[in-house]
């Protein structure tokens, strides 16, 4: 009988210092030999920083590392690989203009200089068939899918032998059906014992259909863990946001939506290329109602909040906001009353070096008690309104007069959500509003969201966190290469005809 080749892993006091910063204290990870563990932890937990300690890319100021119950030491990630560590990134490394023959051989420590190819791919296709999935070889990275790339991802590290693998959200830009396959397919090779994993994630729902295991970091530390089918997702909440006190999610109120408010026609955006980015789009939003756009990243998705937001031009098609023409004009935004939180606040709405109270005035600093006569601004009701919202948006800033881009992510979606939602709101229109924030601000700005679809207004989501969409959205449309293809009601529908539709099935 073969000898398993899946690698135990532990860490043993892990700690890493950056000046004043305890970025990982004291932490300690055990991952059995054919298993597969989940690590978990808001953002800034000592996830990144832990994993690369154990990858080489940062060396320990003490602790140890075990493979198969040997100490090791890990200088750099090339002595990580040759220990039979790898990792597969949230974003594709692979090289696009290459295929993914060219990819695989190229990542091998002795690639010859002069490759001989008839020999290279008769033993990749002999690999290929001892593993439990495929991709193709012949083509070039650029023309495959997403799920393709992470497969070949993947198989790539199996490729150099690769025994242990960590996964940094290995699903971010799947489909569900791509990472449940996906995933289903490493836990079938843990089962196995040909390899371990450990992942980083933030969706309970991988966890509990996947992982065999988990380990929580907070601040830090490590302050629980254990095995998957002992602990309830509240529990792993709780273990991931401590004391933290999380803001009751907004009930739904029951209600049969209202006419329509913001109405997208036949709209056509193209690129630089001049190709069409968004090809005849057509959409509407109800009073009280949310209506999701889901879709893999690359769809249209972000282009279509660039365009409603005023960011790229309309090459044909009308967008209306109760039957009237809209231009994304500031006029027109204060007039028909249209808000927004777009993707990326900090870069795409604040100045980072400007107060948080200036910020938070963009939309009426020029209109009475800001400004007389439209230019003469005035310091005090702007910062006046600013500590009455950092108060009841709970920002946490030092001071109205703090720079933007001093605060965290988390207080920066607030303060940008209290200078959007302070008015009288027709239509919001908001686009992942919780990318990458913590457990306690994604449950509080969602609850924000759902507060507003409840007095009436019609609130547009785009996200790419389908459970975000399943969560607060009444209808959900999907949008593929441009196009929606697909729009039903939450309750008339399900993830899997979602994914499918995300994949471009019709």
């Amino acid at each position: 009988m073969d000898r398993p080749q899946a690698l135990s892993l532990e860490t043993i006091g892990m700690t890493k210092i950056f000046g004043p910063l305890v970025a990982l204290g004291d932490v300690s990870l055990k991952v059995e030999a054919g298993s597969f563990h989940a690590l978990l932890g808001e953002n800034g937990a000592g996830k990144s920083t832990l994993v690369k300690c154990i990858m080489g890319f940062y060396q320990a100021d003490r602790g140890s590392l075990l493979l198969d119950g040997q100490e090791v030491t890990v200088r750099n990630p090339r002595d990580a690989r040759a220990l039979g560590l790898g990792m597969v990134y949230q974003h594709f490394t692979l090289v696009p203009c290459l295929t993914g023959a060219e990819n695989l051989v190229i990542s091998r420590a002795d690639a010859p200089a002069i490759i001989d190819w008839a020999k290279e791919k008769k033993a990749l296709y002999a690999f290929l068939d001892r593993m439990p999935f495929r991709a193709p070889l012949d083509i070039p990275v650029s023309q495959l899918a997403a799920g393709e790339k992470q497969k070949l991802e993947i198989l790539k590290l199996l490729y150099l032998d690769q025994r242990l693998l960590i996964l940094d959200e290995p699903t971010s830009v799947l489909t569900p059906q791509e990472a449940d396959e996906i995933l289903g397919l490493l836990r079938g090779m843990t089962d196995r014992k040909e390899i371990s994993v450990v992942m980083i994630t933030h969706k309970f729902r991988e966890v509990t259909a996947f992982a065999d295991s988990l380990t929580v970091l907070r601040r830090g530390q490590r302050v629980g863990g254990g095995k998957v089918s002992e602990l309830t997702t509240d529990a792993m909440a709780r273990m991931m946001i401590g004391d933290t006190q999380i803001t009751t999610r907004a009930t739904r109120t029951e209600k049969a939506p209202g006419a329509a408010v913001l109405e997208i026609a036949g709209l056509i955006a193209r690129d630089d290329a001049e190709k069409n980015v968004l090809d005849k789009v057509n959409l509407k939003v109800k009073s009280g109602e949310i209506v999701g756009v889901a879709g893999v990243s690359g769809n249209g998705q972000s282009q279509l909040m660039e365009v409603l937001s005023g960011q790229r031009p309309v090459d044909d098609g009308r967008i209306f906001v109760r039957d009237q023409p809209f231009e994304p004009t500031r006029d027109s935004f204060y007039r028909l009353k249209i808000f927004g939180l777009p993707e990326e606040p900090l870069k795409n709405a604040t100045v980072p070096r400007m107060s948080v109270a200036e910020n938070m005035a963009f939309r009426s600093f020029d209109r009475p008690p800001n400004a007389k006569w439209g230019w003469w601004l005035s310091p005090g009701p702007m910062r006046a309104k600013a500590r009455e919202l950092i108060d009841l948006y709970r920002v946490k800033t030092q001071s109205p007069d703090s720079a933007i881009g001093d605060l965290s992510g988390g207080n920066v979606q607030r303060a940008v959500l209290a200078r959007e939602l302070s008015g009288d709101v027709d239509v919001l229109i908001v686009a992942n509003p919780c990318f990458g924030l913590d457990f306690a601000s994604v449950a509080e700005i969602r609850s924000q969201i759902m507060e507003q679809r409840n007095r009436g207004a019609a609130v547009l989501l785009i996200s790419e966190d389908l459970d975000e969409i399943l969560e607060l959205a009444d209808r959900v449309a999907v949008m593929s290469e441009g196009v929606i293809t697909y729009v039903s009601p939450i309750g008339e529908t399900d993830r899997a005809t979602i994914g499918m539709h995300m994949a471009g099935h019709d």
